[in-house]
């Protein structure tokens, strides 16, 4: 499945240095319910390739949500997706959404379960909630989030999202999991064991495969979130965050076996990249 962004054509230039938007300065946001993500050394890893220094801090929401939980709660759940097969429809949520979202906003260790944001919605309000001091393209924001945020592609439906790359971005960890396309023979053997138990069995249906993706709670997931995060961060001072070399970092991964070729079996830059990445540092160098 595919992410959001930008798409990137290989014969197009990448934007003159010029035209780049180098932050002072960049804020990353923890996610409580990812037990193996270690921000800071994500933040660590993206100041040594960029140069831009970069600090951590709690999750988004606690750090910006205020003190009207409920309102902010009541502005997310309209960001949810109704019908995955047709373009955003703004509704006004119903008591039970606002309520469940205001647990969630209570409680930021509990994981949302199946829910679809959409995800450009999604990040205007994590943006109006910035300050105005820090709502400037000289402050990079990159939130990890719980949420599976979405956005309507070409083929006319919802597709699930690792990265949405704006302002602020987000890198969803449940989008990391859900949004890449697991191998086709583990949905074979999933619909065959829920036909046989009456139950769609993950657990079950996950074990022949382990390892060939990346699962909730994943001991992998702080290196692909250094990619993700990198992907953001690149499409924050480029306007480009993909690339078509599927051993780059900033590869537009449809499938888990792609993730993992490009975050954990490469793991750097191509070549193209590596020169951008080395042109930023000099020029957020003081």
């Amino acid at each position: 499945m595919r992410k959001a962004g930008r798409k990137n054509d290989a014969s197009r230039a990448v934007p003159s240095a010029a035209d780049w938007d180098i932050p002072r300065n960049a804020y990353l946001y923890a996610d409580p319910t990812a037990t193996t993500l270690k921000v800071q050394e994500v933040a660590d890893y993206l100041q040594g390739e960029l140069g831009i220094p970069c600090e951590t801090r709690e999750d988004f929401f606690s750090a910006h949500g205020g003190d009207d939980l409920e309102a902010l709660a009541r502005a997310i759940a309209a960001t949810r997706v109704r019908n995955i097969m047709r373009p955003f429809q703004q509704m006004e949520p119903v008591y039970g959404e606002t309520q469940f979202e205001l647990r969630l906003l209570e409680e930021p260790t509990k994981r949302v379960p199946g829910i679809l944001y959409d995800g450009y919605r999604y990040l205007a309000v994590m943006r109006g909630l910035l300050p105005p001091r820090e709502r400037t393209i000289q402050v990079l924001h990159i939130a990890f989030e719980h949420r599976i945020l979405g956005t309507f592609d070409e083929d006319g439906r919802y597709h699930a999202r690792a990265v949405v790359c704006g302002y602020p971005s987000v890198v969803s960890t449940s989008g990391i999991v859900e949004g890449p396309a697991k191998p086709k023979e583990y949905y074979r053997v999933k619909a065959q064991l829920s036909i046989a138990l009456g139950a769609i069995p993950f657990d079950a249906a996950k074990e022949p495969f382990k390892g060939q993706f990346i699962d909730y709670d994943d001991p992998r997931l702080t290196a692909v979130a250094k990619g993700y995060a990198l992907q953001a961060a690149m499409y924050h001072v480029t306007k480009e965050a993909f690339c078509e070399d599927p051993d780059c970092r900033l590869f537009n991964a449809h499938w888990q076996a792609e993730l993992l070729r490009a975050q954990i079996g490469s793991g750097r830059l191509c070549s193209r990249h590596e020169g951008s990445a080395e042109s930023v540092r000099k020029l957020a160098t003081p």
